[in-house]
């Protein structure tokens, strides 16, 4: 009896991009992509609910970043191997990546014959580091120190979630119905997220998390 299909989740804010990865991924045997998420927290949701062996994880979405999706993947749905898929390389991220409970890290340039040998690496219960995440990897061990916390470490899950949501520039009536929560909750999260992280105002907040990698600059059109 066949063995069954390796399921996949792709998570990517951009619809083409999406579309395209599922083309590569239908193309392959022992593979079905069993859905597509356009934020991180549809993310959460959709691995509840459709329980991928596999979860291709961006990490700039909106409603929630591709490091906190994979911190709560890793309690909602802890069988499910997440593949952070990014632009990004950088030393502090990786480490945060995998620290998080990634599975592995692939840079969005990579061949795609890479990114299905990831997939497969990582749904078998094994790790996949790009060539220049793995580098990082190991100058951060040879460094001799371990990653020193940052501010935004210390946040509760509930004040990160407020986080992005006022980085993406929500107010805080439509963070309270999109989270179910009361306005003046919101608020109290809002006050206590920024005495940790240092900030005074809505535009210092957006410039930490645009420096951290928790959003994507904004497009203007």
């Amino acid at each position: 009896m066949p063995a069954e299909p390796m399921r996949v989740l792709v998570c990517d804010d951009h619809a083409l991009f999406r579309a395209g990865i599922r083309a590569i991924l239908e193309g392959q045997p022992g593979i079905t992509v069993v859905g597509e998420a356009a934020n991180g927290r549809e993310a959460v949701q959709l691995a509840r609910a459709l329980r991928p062996d596999v979860v291709l994880m961006d990490m700039e979405m909106p409603e929630l970043n591709g490091l906190e999706a994979t911190r709560q993947l890793g309690e909602a749905r802890p069988e499910a191997k997440v593949l952070i898929l990014t632009m990004y390389a950088e030393d502090d991220l990786v480490v945060r990546c995998l620290e998080a409970g990634a599975a592995g890290y692939v840079m969005k340039d990579e061949p795609p014959a890479q990114l299905v040998y990831a997939i497969r690496a990582a749904g078998s219960g094994g790790r996949y580091l790009s060539p220049f995440a793995a580098e990082g990897v190991i100058r951060s061990s040879r460094s001799g120190a371990g990653r020193p916390e940052t501010r935004y470490d210390a946040l509760t899950r509930r004040e990160r979630e407020v986080f992005k949501l006022l980085a993406d520039g929500r107010s805080a009536k439509e963070i309270a119905v999109r989270l179910e929560l009361s306005t003046k909750t919101v608020d109290v999260h809002k006050t206590n997220l920024m005495r940790k992280l240092g900030v005074h105002d809505r535009g210092e907040l957006l410039k930490y998390a645009l420096q951290n990698r928790l959003v994507r600059l904004p497009i203007l059109s």
